[in-house]
């Protein structure tokens, strides 16, 4: 596995700068994000400078670019919202291909209409389900046709909540574009160490050989998330598990401070 971490981690928006920092702290590969090149995370377009800028930054530094965010509502209850969203993801693919970036990532989205990451009780309904998946269709054949895969995280608070989710929409779309990005601590909320370890396990036996990327962010029991290794989900039999289901790809860190980084870099490393 590669070691990584969200580019967004550290200030900025000159990508030598970021870059060189996300090197400077230990890791070898990142999860891009267009904010860390002076732009909109979902631009209207992306100047070829930028581009070229961007990948200046990733052969000077040595880090890989392993994914570019791409989130945006895929479940918005405004259609006019959604189209707008995969408007912008048209330009963020064009720019994973132009980058060689292998995978954007994605939010598969609330019915919040004020935050794509916030719960609300439509999420569960059928017409939230549909419109996703409606969006979902739009976003592979532009991905199919850039040849960049699409990463979907299940999230709590999203459409998509579990493993299971992910492998049933994978099923539905029948494109091989479509993988899951896998977070231990978005797989549940309030949970004792116990109960976080076996969900963690059950969700990484229903996604293998479907994980494109795993992400490294912790929570503790009351549910408030935490920097890995601080609160309870079992990293090393997290890792261990991954390596047992033929997982080699990137193992991303997020939700932690700059000044944190070199410290999670060095116990995940250790895991590695």
């Amino acid at each position: 596995m590669r070691l990584g971490i969200f580019a967004k981690t550290f200030a900025g928006s000159d990508p030598a700068a970021v870059l060189a920092a996300v090197k400077q702290a230990g890791y070898e590969t990142t999860q891009f994000n267009l904010a860390c090149a002076g732009l909109p995370s979902m631009p209207d377009a992306v100047p070829a400078n930028a581009i070229a800028s961007i990948r200046a930054a990733a052969q000077l530094s040595g880090v890989s670019l392993v994914a570019l965010s791409g989130t945006y509502n895929m479940a918005h209850p405004d259609k006019a919202v959604r189209d707008d969203g995969l408007r912008r993801l048209a330009v963020v693919i064009e720019t994973a291909a132009a980058l060689d970036i292998p995978l954007v990532t994605l939010c598969t989205g609330s019915r919040n209409g004020a935050d794509q990451w916030a719960y609300h009780p439509d999420n569960a309904t059928p017409s939230a389900w549909s419109d996703m998946a409606a969006e979902m269709a739009k976003a592979l054949a532009l991905a199919e046709e850039a040849g960049v895969d699409l990463g979907i995280e299940p999230e709590q608070a999203n459409i998509v909540t579990s493993a299971t989710d992910a492998t049933r929409l994978i099923a539905d779309m029948g494109s091989r574009h479509l993988k899951i990005v896998l977070d231990p601590a978005n797989l549940f909320e309030h949970a004792t160490p116990d109960e976080a370890r076996a969900i963690v396990a059950d969700a990484i036996e229903e996604a293998a050989g479907n994980i494109a990327m795993a992400h490294a962010k912790d929570r503790h029991g009351d549910g408030c998330f935490a920097t890995a290794g601080q609160g309870i989900v079992d990293f090393p039999d997290f890792v261990a598990r991954l390596k047992a289901v033929g997982f080699d790809r990137a193992l991303i860190t997020h939700g932690l401070s700059a000044d944190e980084a070199p410290d999670v870099a060095a116990f995940l490393r250790g895991l590695l």
